[in-house]
């Protein structure tokens, strides 16, 4: 059955008619081009009777989405191509007809997977995997209808990562941003004055620059730092997709752009801790005042926000040394001080956080007393709960230190990484979207959690099947799910900010970082397998 989602618009009674005709000739109205003749009776007079009125009402228009759907930006020539289908009772063939001319190129039969209890829907699949002509099409089948317009290239997701990367540089506070590099996005510096304490409105201080998290310019350390520990893992793991011409005001200065991007985030940080105690202060809020314009007010000390500002410190200073080995030592020392805090307050600290921590502090140090809280962590800990960020990139972290480790504990982590990846390939097999749709799971936030978690084992084994998962769950981001959504910004023919502005991806500093590393292991894995 067509899925329809009310929508509420405001038209004459003339518009409402003709609308209704034209969806009532063609079956789904916004996806058909139409021409309509002029409209004549048998007697035409000049003359007509009113009662004086313009007639305006409010109507619920149900708005048809189709039940073809597809990845609305594209897919890779060489890569699985397929369309689902939503309804109970499936056309028997389908047709890919090209968009300009309107000819069908290939044909197939539409195969039925069932009913699908997670979403509530009837799915089936038109394959067209085996065509792999470079173009712009659409699909087709009797009784259903058509779907939206999408393209088959090369290389799909080169120009998305990119964009993906590029929102970082978008939300730069305290910087302007040229029209060249910024297109429609350029604007004046903001946020430049100084702040103040929030609950000390006379001591003020110099608090500009990092990344806005929401519309008004607020900062936020823990959402910070958690976009920043993603990126640079991306990078770890996938540098070559990485380079140094993104087109920041950095690119071309010999260091990876994503490098440059995280170290102005990382420049903000440091104005973020408090010198005298290496505590952390967690957020800049902006408020605006009628009478004086914007105040900025820094919000208090947190456990949270000091001890992730330690693991993050790290694991930069660790990556940066190669570039500037003096800031990275200054960013080392400023991670040491906040965990020397952070350790007179640990019954305010979880113990995931700490180990985290730790884990960061070991590969940047070797300290012995880091290493003695992982090896207790892991230790009192055999099932890992992987599902919790601060445990999984302690986990990566310890697996990827050069210092001594326990070996027992790094295939136990290793052994339950791998069961994860596992869990999240079977779960995404077993539903007809092929991707674990579970809201009870966080929806999309859901969905950019475990495809972090199946990347990282992707990378250790390289397994074909987990690049399938992978690349699923970006055609069900561009638009191939039920409601037709595209959640990243300026692409697809239906996109989330035409329906839900809450639903977008790229707009969360921290989600767009787990999609960032999304598409880098989807160009990785296709590099790979397009050489053997």
């Amino acid at each position: 059955m067509m899925q329809k989602r009310a929508i509420v618009k405001k038209i004459t009674g003339m518009v409402l008619v003709l609308t209704l005709l034209l969806m009532s000739a063609t079956g789904c109205g916004n996806l058909q081009d139409f021409q309509v003749d002029s409209l004549t009776g048998k007697e035409e007079t000049d003359e007509f009777t009113s009662l004086g009125l313009s007639p305006e009402f409010d109507y619920e228009v149900p708005e048809s989405l189709p039940n073809i759907i597809v990845d609305q930006v594209g897919y890779a020539a060489r890569s699985q191509k397929l369309a689902m289908i939503n309804g109970e009772t499936p056309p028997e063939t389908f047709s890919l007809l090209d968009a300009e001319s309107g000819r069908e190129v290939y044909s197939g039969k539409v195969e039925s997977k069932g009913y699908d209890p997670s979403v509530s829907a009837y799915i089936s699949y038109a394959d067209f995997t085996d065509y792999n002509t470079v173009g712009t099409y659409y699909i087709q089948a009797p009784s259903i209808g058509r779907s939206y317009v999408f393209e088959i290239v090369e290389d799909p997701y080169k120009a998305l990562l990119t964009k993906v990367f590029k929102q970082y540089y978008f939300n730069r506070c305290g910087l302007t941003l040229s029209a060249e590099l910024a297109g429609e996005a350029a604007h004046n510096a903001c946020h430049s004055r100084e702040a103040q304490m929030k609950d000390e409105a006379m001591i003020k201080r110099d608090v500009s620059g990092g990344w806005h998290v929401d519309e008004i310019g607020s900062r936020d350390v823990v959402r910070g730092c958690q976009a920043v520990n993603t990126m640079l893992l991306a990078y770890e793991l996938y540098p070559d997709d990485l380079d140094d011409d993104m087109g920041i005001p950095e690119s071309g200065n010999g260091i990876p752009d994503v490098l440059d991007e995280v170290k102005y985030e990382i420049d903000w940080l440091l104005k973020m801790q408090d010198a005298k105690s290496g505590a952390v202060y967690a957020s800049v809020s902006s408020v605006d005042n009628k009478n004086v314009g914007y105040i900025l007010y820094i919000d208090g000390i947190t456990m949270e926000a000091t001890i992730h500002y330690a693991a993050t410190m790290a694991k930069f200073s660790y990556l940066y040394q190669s570039y500037d080995r003096e800031f990275a030592t200054l960013c080392l020392q400023a991670s040491d001080r906040a965990y020397r805090y952070a350790e007179n307050y640990l019954a305010d600290v979880s113990e995931k956080q700490y180990f985290f921590a730790a884990a960061e502090l070991y590969r940047a140090t070797g300290g012995y007393q880091y290493h003695s809280v992982v090896k207790s962590y892991l230790t009192q800990n055999a099932e890992l709960d992987l599902d919790d960020d601060y445990v999984f990139w302690g986990c990566v972290t310890y697996l990827s230190t050069k210092q001594k480790v326990d070996m027992n504990l790094c295939e136990s982590v290793t052994q339950n990484l791998m069961h994860k990846g596992e869990t999240i390939s079977y779960a995404s097999k077993d539903s007809k979207l092929l991707v674990n749709t579970d809201e009870k799971l966080g929806g999309n936030a859901g969905l950019l959690r475990d495809m972090m978690r199946l990347a990282v084992v992707d990378h250790i084994i390289t397994n074909h099947e987990y690049a399938t998962v992978l690349e699923n769950h970006v055609h069900y981001m561009l638009g191939r799910n039920l409601q037709s959504i595209s959640y990243l910004d300026g692409v697809g023919g239906r996109n989330y900010r035409d329906v839900d502005m809450s639903l977008g991806i790229m707009n969360q500093v921290d989600q767009n970082a787990e999609l960032l590393l999304l598409f880098a292991a989807i160009m990785d894995d296709e590099l790979v397998v397009g050489e053997e």
